[in-house]
This record gives C-alpha cells, sequence and structure tokens, in this order.
C-alpha cells in the first residue's frame, strides 16, 4: 500500500484517515483553523527574529505582504489605517 506520508507506518496512516473520515465537519473546521493560527504564529516569529530592530509596525506590513501579496497587503493597510 502506498502512504501519503514516507514517515508514517502505513497502518496507522490508514487508521488516521479512517478517524478523519468519521469526523464531524466543524471538528475538520476547527482543526484547519487552529493550523492556520499555529502557521501565522510561526510567520511572525520568524519575521522578529530576523528583524529584531525594527518597530511593530514594520512587522505588521512585512507579515501582510507575506500572507496576502504586497498588492493587496497594500490595499489592506491603506484601507485599515484611513
Amino acid at each position: 500500500m502506498t502512504t501519503l506520508s514516507s514517515d508514517t507506518d502505513p497502518r496507522i496512516e490508514k487508521i488516521q484517515i479512517e478517524l478523519l473520515r468519521k469526523m464531524p465537519p466543524e471538528r475538520k473546521l476547527h482543526m484547519v483553523a487552529q493550523m492556520n493560527q499555529t502557521v501565522r504564529s510561526f510567520m511572525m516569529a520568524g519575521l522578529i527574529e530576523r528583524n529584531p530592530n525594527l518597530p511593530a509596525e514594520a512587522l505588521r506590513t512585512m507579515f501582510a505582504e507575506l500572507l496576502l501579496g504586497k498588492q493587496l497587503a497594500e490595499r489592506v493597510l491603506t484601507y485599515h489605517v484611513q
């Protein structure tokens, strides 16, 4: 059997997939939201680590540009400032 993850035993992966299939949609959405929040936290931590002397506003701008792309970030940040 081919697995989706090379570091996961196929038997365990099968159990994981079965559990995910049985899980209610709202629980799956909650898990995705938690994962997104974790990724955003890691993104901001990385920005702070690489740019420790930047003010918070500059870090927020960099974060928005990474997340949304430069053009959309500029629109959002301009709208937010007004």
